[in-house]
């Protein structure tokens, strides 16, 4: 008991001040390193992929999600027919490719 009267803070009129404003540093110094380690990095990916998604063209080799490998047989607005081979053709949702395959 008298250790945590101890600890509680005295009422002398001093303090505070300075913990505050080492607070705020450390609140934005931990902005700053969620900034440049997670989101950042997350946008670049996600404009990276949409610029990707918007380059495709009739006849691309690519990677489906789910790990399938095909080429493109057709592009609508928000839909790819993909050829998975032996004219086996199926829709998928454009979000679903994952790469597409250089050669």
């Amino acid at each position: 008991m008298y250790y945590l009267l101890a600890m509680a803070p005295q009422a002398d009129g001093q303090g505070g001040g300075g913990g505050m404003f080492s607070t705020l540093i450390m609140f934005g110094a931990i902005f700053a390193i969620f900034y440049f380690m997670i989101i950042r990095p997350q946008q670049k990916r996600a404009k990276d992929q949409k610029k990707m998604l918007e380059a495709l063209q009739k006849g691309d080799k690519v990677v489906l999600s789910g790990g399938i490998h095909g080429s493109i047989a057709g592009l609508e607005d928000k839909t790819v027919l993909v050829d998975v081979g032996n004219n086996v053709k199926i829709k998928f949702e454009r979000s679903a490719i994952v790469t597409v395959i250089k050669e």
